[in-house]
């Protein structure tokens, strides 16, 4: 039986509020999936291996539309092209460099062995070249995609919310309150802080300020992130930004 079941691709990085961008869109009851499934998308069978990997753990919705996930690695390739012809809705978002940096750094700092992305360095390092890369394929054509800015999920909902539903033509309002999952806070999936169990958009903003950064780290991530946003920006078929609703 053919897949009936459009894609909903959202391209970021790590701390990009991107767990709870799930939650509210995989609340929806047109949208199925919520977590980062950790697949690339090369070829069509990727996406028989994602409704598996969904279906493996979650119902699919009666009466929906979508298979949703999130691409956050640069491990995780999306070829559209490749996919068969599938109906597939692309959003791009960035959040700032030196919040992010500084929150990957703590996440990692918690975990019981060491990791790489503990480190200042490596976790700017990752950033940039993560930026690149998503700035790389917005700019390889065919790319149709709705770029924002990842803040905006906190700083201005009711602005962001009505334009992601337009985009992706569902057929009610997304909600700033949301579901939880039987994958929520699990380690591996997303967020795995009490707060992503809060059911609703939790505006309070993490104070790193104990953490430091290098300058010439967050001097190359500060140029990768206003050089390539501004390029998706200028690429993209629709977008919203910090800068027209604040």
């Amino acid at each position: 039986m053919p897949d009936p079941y459009a894609r909903i691709f959202l391209l970021s990085h790590m701390r990009a509020l991107t767990s709870l961008a799930g939650h509210i869109l995989g609340s929806h009851p047109q949208i199925n999936g919520y977590y980062e499934m950790h697949l690339g998308y090369e070829d069509a069978a990727a996406l028989e291996q994602q409704l598996d990997v969904y279906r493996a753990g979650d119902v699919l919705k009666p009466n929906s539309r979508y298979l949703f996930d999130k691409l956050l690695h640069n491990d995780y390739v999306l070829k559209p092209e490749q996919l068969g012809g599938a109906d597939i809705k692309i959003l791009v978002a960035l959040a700032e460099p030196e919040h992010t940096i500084k929150s990957i750094v703590y996440l990692f700092r918690q975990k019981p062995d060491p990791d790489l992305y503990a480190s200042p360095v490596e976790a700017a390092k990752y950033y940039v070249e993560r930026v690149q890369a998503l700035a790389d394929f917005c700019q390889t054509p065919p790319r149709r995609y709705f770029y924002f800015d990842a803040e905006l999920w906190q700083r201005a909902p009711a602005q962001l919310l009505p334009k992601l539903a337009g985009w992706l033509e569902l057929d009610s309002p997304l909600s700033e309150r949301y579901e939880t999952f039987s994958h929520t806070g699990k380690a591996g999936k997303g967020d795995s802080s009490p707060r992503i169990h809060g059911g609703r958009i939790d505006t309070s903003r993490a104070d790193y300020s104990h953490i430091a950064l290098p300058e010439d780290s967050l001097r190359a991530a500060q140029a990768a992130y206003l050089d390539c946003r501004e390029r998706m920006i200028a690429g993209a078929a629709d977008s919203l930004t910090l800068d027209s609703v604040v």
